[in-house]
């Protein structure tokens, strides 16, 4: 004859009895490092979802001559962002503006740009280099020149900002606020500006990266990842449900000998 063990029905098994016992105990431990690793796949995967996508347009980083892929008096093309160009051009006596608010290395400081004329006789903003300070980018001013060819990184103009108090300083690298400013405009413009890798004496390079390619999403290593975070969470239900089976189980009434 055996022996029943179970409580009294005025003594129910509770669920937190029963998961305070070592073999439940020993299983949570269990479920959760099964999350855990299930947890680390998924985010994994969910890294892998998001990577670089190909780059079918133009190597950023080889120099080709500005006039063999910008046009003036045109729009600036997404196909023309952060590319290297060379071009022939000299600088227009006078013709500076500062920039403020210009970070490099993480400094704040100040952008000497100025006004160049290409062999064909367009205009062209250069941004020649950094300083520290408002003064020490005026002083440069005396003696700026740029190299031949001009080697620098081309980028799109920026929107102009509210006009400064004081002529020849803004914050905004806009082609067309710097229109404004220069003394003699021929009326043929490149749309974007050229920040050259040579800053003349007493200025800083500034720094002008390569392009960050744009993202591209991977649907499948993206449903991968939720896949590994629903296991994750199984593995803890899964935990529970066999704890609430033996709760439920435990709490049966006794049958009676009606029932036999």
């Amino acid at each position: 004859m055996s022996v029943d063990t179970r409580p009294a029905v005025d003594d129910p098994v509770t669920f937190g009895r029963v998961a305070r016992r070592p073999r439940w105990i020993a299983a949570l431990i269990l479920a959760l490092a099964l999350a855990a690793g299930f947890a680390w796949l998924g985010q994994w995967q969910l890294g892998r979802s998001i990577a670089s996508a190909p780059s079918d347009g133009p190597d950023t980083e080889r120099v080709a001559p500005l006039t063999s892929f910008a046009t003036t008096n045109t729009s600036f093309r997404d196909d023309q962002l952060g590319r290297l160009a060379s071009v022939d051009a000299r600088l227009v006596p006078g013709d500076w503006v500062l920039l403020s608010d210009r970070l490099n290395g993480g400094t704040e400081g100040w952008w000497l740009v100025g006004h160049a004329v290409t062999s064909d006789g367009a205009d062209l903003a250069v941004a020649l280099g950094w300083a520290p300070t408002k003064a020490a980018a005026r002083a440069a001013e005396a003696t700026a020149t740029i190299p031949t060819p001009l080697v620098g990184r081309y980028l799109p103009t920026e929107a102009p900002d509210m006009p400064s108090v004081e002529k020849g300083v803004q914050s905004a690298s806009s082609v067309a606020a710097f229109i404004n400013q220069w003394q003699d405009f021929s009326g043929t413009v490149y749309p974007g500006y050229l920040v050259s890798h040579a800053p003349p004496s007493g200025l800083d390079r500034i720094d002008s990266p390569k392009p960050i390619p744009p993202e591209a999403l991977n649907w499948l290593n993206l449903f991968y990842a939720i896949e590994w975070a629903v296991f994750a969470g199984f593995a803890i239900y899964l935990w529970y449900r066999l704890v609430k089976d033996v709760v439920e189980h435990e709490n049966e009434p006794e049958p009676s000998d009606s029932d036999q």
